[in-house]
């Protein structure tokens, strides 16, 4: 499985940017997806999950009502949709696939949870 991050750049404080990851694998719907990010000097932290089918999602509160994920199965994709960014949101984002076993879904938060791992897309906020 190989995981393909676009869409980072270059924004002012306030604006927007939607991030696209690419799963190559034929078994899409069947991983929990996620995003994180890394700030320089900073540990990976969590930002969003989705479920298999997209019915279910999970934020850490600092993105709550800012940023929404979502996903086409039919692409293969998942997105993260980012409003209202803040100089904060500075970071190397990257997006993870998990294996999971059995239907109910349970939000994965740590990176030791996540099987595959883009490369990472840079998403610079100005003030």
């Amino acid at each position: 499985v190989q995981l393909q991050a676009s869409g980072g750049g270059l924004v002012q404080a306030g604006g927007s940017l939607r991030l696209s990851c690419v799963h190559s694998g034929r078994t899409f719907s069947s991983y929990v997806m996620g995003w994180f990010r890394q700030a320089p000097g900073r540990e990976r932290e969590f930002v969003a999950t989705i479920s298999w089918s997209g019915g279910s999602t999970y934020y850490t509160d600092s993105v709550k009502g800012r940023f929404t994920i979502s996903r086409d199965n039919a692409k293969n994709t998942v997105y993260l949709q980012m409003d209202s960014l803040k100089p904060e949101d500075t970071a190397v984002y990257y997006c993870a696939a998990a294996i999971t076993v059995g239907s109910l879904f349970k939000p994965f938060t740590e990176p030791r949870e996540y099987d595959y791992w883009g490369q990472g897309t840079l998403v610079t906020v100005s003030s």
